[in-house]
């Protein structure tokens, strides 16, 4: 991620220009170490996001609206007392580090003039937001606060002095010559280019390193093998990137990588073919920390809701496993019968004390050994073997009913997991996580149910012979798609005995050629639990023939008529 110090520099200038000179009306602290300043500058109303969050530190304008607590943590308080309608009166970067000031002209208690610094110091996860009271450089307070034992080198205390944290020792891009250039990156001669960059220059991180070396065609290469012209060539690149984003010359980007988002920077970064250009870099920053954050949002929620319906499943195994051990048990109710009957009319030759009596089983002719307990008589180790047989042949059939339920239940969930691994939006983990609320997986107090404003819509796609196809990702789409969308005549897909997607092909009366079908088909097998295995068995209908069994779990259906068809997913 490449909020570096060049990146900065360019919004820090881009701020000079919108917000610089303009009033702060509101003040938010959405999360715990996110920032949002209202600010009214030049007839228009900005926010501005600071974030000391570890994992994505940064300070941009932003569009996003963010939900606020019912009631404001204490530092942003302290900031609405401080700054609260004061004017933002400079904007600056310290050299080309991570670290921006924002000077705020405000009224102390005797309305006399009074000026306070904002700091934010983008370091990972030693980012902060500290505000300062700019006469005395004393600490008023910071989003994270540093105690002497998280810190031997620098405390971030209320009252302590402000001191910045320890710099780099690198070449200021503002004052490079050719020459200081070219002794810093020979002394690097054993790094590859891309790192050597990074360690000399201020401001520039691996992005802009393998940018600028895929642009003088050296990527990978080491400095050791590079010759005066090459140098040269780096040299005069990097020279281009600081003129122009010191004249804001720039060429903001957000590179995907698989439709992900992968980086960001104030330049074009021409080594990736997927990217997309903005007017400004705040609203390219603004674009990929949303994309990023929401990205990891899912997919904590992803793997939360998955180890749920995991940990479920388990207890299900072990249950099931439990019933089937009850069942094998269960199977020996006639032996027991048999041993009651034999022991009965044998009564006269048994002596109490004995462990085993054989005789003959008059059923088939042949010798038969049966256990007995010796601490009874044999009239009551007969009743004992009828008093099992009884036990176990009433308890034969709720067994079987006790064992489909549970392999109900399994069917159900491990169709939720696929479900999940088939989501790509929030909205559709959330119809999930609702539905095994409604179902009693998920305990009303243990996660909160959040009613989804609308249907997320099923995944649609265009057969190569122009017919639309329809995959539910949830079962919510699914019972949407077979029960609401789909018409009798048009074409029912699902995996043989198999948890996955329900798929329809709208015919629209028309016969549905075999290409399309196969396609279709690929399409459930790839959204099935069988989408990493080969030659898939797949079901196919017309949907008048699908139906919904009253109360069944959602999701759930049978069908008649069918046929299947094998393929590989895709």
């Amino acid at each position: 991620m490449a909020f570096d110090g060049v990146t900065l520099h360019a919004i820090v200038k881009e701020l000079k220009k919108e917000i610089e000179g303009g009033r702060i009306e509101k003040i938010y602290q959405p999360e715990k170490e996110d920032l949002i300043f209202t600010i009214r500058s030049k007839g228009k109303n900005y926010k501005l996001l600071l974030s000391a969050n570890a994992n994505y530190p940064r300070i941009h304008l932003t569009k996003e609206d963010r939900e606020n607590p019912l009631e404001p943590p204490m530092f942003c308080m302290l900031l609405r007392k401080h700054l609260q309608n004061g004017r933002i009166a400079e904007i600056r970067q310290v050299e080309f580090d991570r670290i921006v000031e924002i000077d705020i002209e405000t009224k102390d208690e005797l309305q006399n003039q009074a000026f306070k610094t904002l700091v934010v110091e983008i370091m990972g996860r030693h980012s902060n937001v500290i505000l300062v009271d700019k006469a005395s450089q004393t600490i008023l307070d910071s989003i994270k606060r540093v105690y002497p034992d998280m810190s031997k080198v620098r405390e971030v205390l209320p009252g302590k002095k402000y001191t910045y944290p320890l710099l780099q020792q690198k070449l200021s891009l503002k004052d490079l010559t050719y020459e200081s250039f070219k002794e810093a990156l020979l002394r690097q001669k054993t790094k590859k280019i891309e790192k050597a960059l990074v360690e000399i220059l201020q401001g520039f991180s691996t992005t802009l390193s393998s940018e600028v070396s895929f642009q003088c065609s050296i990527s990978d290469s080491f400095v050791e093998t590079l010759g005066e012209e090459k140098i040269e060539q780096i040299y005069q690149k990097v020279r281009d990137i600081y003129e122009k984003v010191y004249n804001l010359e720039v060429k903001p980007c957000v590179v995907f990588l698989e439709d992900k988002v992968a980086d960001f920077s104030c330049i074009e970064l021409t080594q990736y073919k997927k990217r997309l250009l903005f007017d400004t870099v705040n609203e390219a920053a603004d674009k990929f920390f949303f994309e990023k954050i929401k990205s990891a949002n899912f997919q904590m929620k992803s793997s939360d809701l998955k180890k749920i319906v995991q940990n479920i499943l388990e207890k299900l195994y072990v249950k099931l496993n439990k019933f089937q051990e009850e069942l094998a048990e269960a199977d020996k109710a006639e032996i027991y019968k048999l041993y009651g009957e034999l022991l009965t009319v044998n009564l006269h030759s048994i002596k109490k004390g004995l462990e085993k009596f054989r005789t003959i089983n008059y059923y088939t002719g042949e010798e038969i050994e049966i256990p007995l307990d010796k601490r009874l008589s044999p009239s009551q180790n007969a009743q004992m073997y009828y008093k099992k047989y009884n036990k176990l042949k009433n308890a034969f059939k709720t067994i079987k009913e006790q064992i489909s339920e549970t392999l109900e239940e399994i069917n159900y969930l491990e169709g939720q997991l696929i479900n999940i691994e088939n989501s790509t939006t929030l909205q559709e983990l959330e119809e999930i996580k609702n539905e095994l609320i409604e179902e009693g997986y998920i305990h009303k107090h243990q996660k909160k149910k959040v009613a989804s404003p609308s249907l997320s819509q099923p995944l649609h796609i265009v057969s190569s012979e122009g017919f639309d196809i329809y995959v539910g990702k949830n079962n919510r789409q699914n019972d949407y798609l077979t029960l609401k969308l789909a018409n009798p005549n048009d074409i029912w897909l699902h995996t043989k005995d198999i948890p996955g997607a329900h798929v329809v092909i709208k015919t629209n009366n028309r016969e549905v050629p075999e290409n399309t079908l196969i396609e279709a088909a690929k399409l459930a097998a790839k959204y099935s639990k069988a989408k990493y295995s080969s030659n898939v068995p797949v079901d196919y209908t017309l949907k008048k023939y699908v139906k919904k069994p009253p109360g069944s779990k959602p999701g759930f259906v049978i069908y008649t008529n069918h046929k299947t068809i094998y393929v590989n997913p895709e």
